[in-house]
C-alpha cells in the first residue's frame, strides 16, 4: 500500500518548492511515498519525474456530455452561443475535445505513472445551482466509456486506468450495478476503481457526521461484494456537508446571466459541498483494512504548503501512522 499526496504541475503553484529535492522533502514530511500530479498549466521546473510521481489525475471538464453528443439545444441553453462553448472546450469536434486527455495520458506514460485517474461524472453550472439533474447516471457512464475507449484504442499504456466516483450524475458508487457497467463497457484491460471517500459522502446528500460518513463508505464497499476487489485506490478525505446540501436545495437561486458568472456561482457551491478535509476519527483505519487498496492518495484541500502538510498529518494521525 503506497501513500501519496496530491500536487499540481504548474509554474505558479510550484513557487512554494525550490526544486525536486524540496518537493521530495515535502512528500517525505507528509509521510508519503510519492505524489499524484494534476497538470494545471506550463511547468518548466523539472520538479516532477519518475522518482516521485506515482499517479496522474487526468484532465477533466465538469460538464461535457452535451458537447460529446453534439446536443446543440442543450449547449445553447447552458452556454448561449457557439463561440462560448467552442472557446470553453477549445474544440469544435470530438477529436479536438480529446486532445488534452491524450496529452495527459502521454505525459503519464512518459513519466512512468503507475495509475491515472478518470472522472466519471457530468454536471452543468445550472444543475449545481438548482441541484436538479438533467442526465441519468447511465447516460454519463456510457458516454464516459466511449471516451475512454477512444483514448486507449491501439495504445499500449503501462499504467492502471482508475475510474473515480463523483456525487453528480455518473458513477457515484451508490449502485453496484452502475460500477459494474463502467467496467464492463471499457475495453482497456488494466483498469479498476478509485474510490473517493469524500465524494461518496456527498452523494446521498444526508451525511451529517464523520462517523456517518465512515459507515457509509464501509457499507458501500460491503454492498459491492466481489466487485469490491476492483477498488484499487482511494482518494482519502472527508466532506461532512449534508446540512449545507439540504439548505442549498431549499433555496431558489437565480443563475447569473453570463456563462462564466454562472460558472463562478456553481464553483462556489461545489467548494462548500466537496470540502476535501482530513479524517480525524480513527475509525478511518477500518476503510483501509476493508478495501486493502494499492494506493491511498491524501487529497486534502489547503491554501498553502504548510497548511497542506498540517492537514495531511492530521489524517495520518487518524490512520495511526503518527
Amino acid at each position: 500500500m503506497k501513500h501519496i499526496v496530491n500536487v499540481v504541475s504548474e509554474n505558479e503553484w510550484l513557487k512554494a518548492y525550490k526544486d525536486k529535492a524540496d518537493m521530495n522533502k515535502f512528500i517525505s514530511d507528509c509521510l508519503c511515498d510519492g505524489c499524484e500530479v494534476i497538470r494545471g498549466g506550463e511547468d518548466t521546473t523539472g520538479i516532477y519525474g519518475k522518482d516521485n510521481v506515482i499517479g496522474v489525475h487526468l484532465f477533466f471538464y465538469p460538464a461535457w456530455l452535451d458537447f460529446w453528443n453534439n446536443d446543440i439545444p442543450n449547449l445553447e441553453k447552458h452556454f448561449g452561443k457557439r463561440e462560448i462553448w467552442e472557446g470553453y472546450y477549445n474544440a469544435k469536434n470530438r477529436e479536438e475535445f480529446l486532445l488534452p486527455y491524450r496529452a495527459d495520458m502521454e505525459y503519464a506514460e512518459a513519466i512512468g505513472a503507475e495509475y491515472v485517474v478518470f472522472h466519471v461524472n457530468d454536471v452543468s453550472n445550472e444543475e449545481v445551482i438548482s441541484y436538479q439533474w438533467e442526465h441519468s447516471d447511465e447516460e454519463v457512464i456510457r458516454a464516459a466509456a466511449e471516451i475512454v475507449n477512444e483514448l486507449t484504442r491501439g495504445k499500449n499504456y503501462h499504467f492502471k486506468l482508475l475510474f473515480e466516483n463523483l456525487f453528480t450524475p455518473g458513477m457515484m458508487l451508490l449502485k453496484p450495478s452502475e460500477t459494474a457497467l463502467m467496467l464492463e463497457l471499457t475495453d482497456y484491460q488494466n483498469k479498476g476503481i478509485l474510490m473517493d471517500t469524500g465524494h461518496l459522502m456527498c452523494a446521498p446528500q444526508n451525511i451529517y457526521t464523520e462517523d456517518q460518513g465512515i459507515q457509509l463508505v464501509l457499507d458501500t464497499v460491503k454492498r459491492h461484494g466481489e466487485l469490491a476487489k476492483e477498488f484499487k485506490a482511494l482518494h482519502l478525505h472527508k466532506s461532512v456537508t449534508g446540512q449545507y446540501i439540504q439548505k442549498h436545495k431549499s433555496l431558489e437561486i437565480v443563475p447569473k446571466e453570463e456563462f462564466y458568472d454562472r460558472w463562478a456561482q456553481g464553483y462556489d457551491i461545489i467548494l462548500n459541498i466537496d470540502m476535501h478535509q482530513p479524517f480525524e476519527n480513527p475509525r478511518v483505519q477500518e476503510i483501509l483494512e476493508l478495501v486493502e487498496p494499492e494506493y491511498v492518495t491524501h487529497e486534502i484541500s489547503a491554501k498553502n504548503r504548510d497548511e497542506k502538510l498540517e492537514k495531511v498529518l492530521i489524517q495520518m494521525k487518524a490512520l495511526g501512522r503518527i
